[in-house]
């Protein structure tokens, strides 16, 4: 799953709750684990898992931290990885790399941004400048190890 800061975490979080109540209902929940993972529970089953009809924010974040906890070990079981780091970094370069061609052009950043409520029309963001600021090699799409660059760059 994508590392995302609690910046990106907090604004999808304003996206997912609809009515502005300060709680994601589990139907708005479930519509994003249907986008960033493609599973679909029931309500019923994610009421189980979660333990409640809906989450606050910080609820929100101890969840998105299990499911992505989950993630990456799962990743790393599936991969001969030294690395957690690398692992995360892999998984996150594969959920933006759509066709898996082993590269990220604008379209699928931007379909992939789409589906996690990160961007739309009125944003003024343009993927193709967002791709050159760590297109190094000058080729119009990031590779992992620009990708990795990138997100390295970011953290720190």
């Amino acid at each position: 799953m994508c590392p995302l800061k609690t910046s990106d975490l907090q604004r999808i979080f304003r996206e997912l709750d609809k009515n502005g109540d300060g709680f994601v209902s589990l139907e708005e929940l479930n519509w994003l684990l249907e986008r960033i993972q493609s599973v679909h529970y029931s309500i019923e089953e994610l009421e189980s898992l979660v333990g409640k009809r809906s989450l606050d924010f910080t609820e929100f974040l101890l969840f998105w931290d299990s499911i992505s906890n989950i993630n990456g070990r799962h990743k790393k079981e599936d991969s001969n990885s030294n690395s957690d780091e690398e692992a995360d970094l892999v998984n996150a370069f594969n959920a933006f790399d759509l066709n898996g061609d082993g590269y990220i052009s604008s379209e699928e950043l931007q379909s992939v941004l789409s589906r996690l409520g990160l961007w739309n029309d009125k944003s003024g963001k343009d993927c193709k400048s967002m791709i050159c600021m760590y297109d190094t090699n000058l080729d119009g799409v990031i590779d992992f190890e620009e990708f990795k660059n990138m997100m390295l760059h970011t953290e720190s």
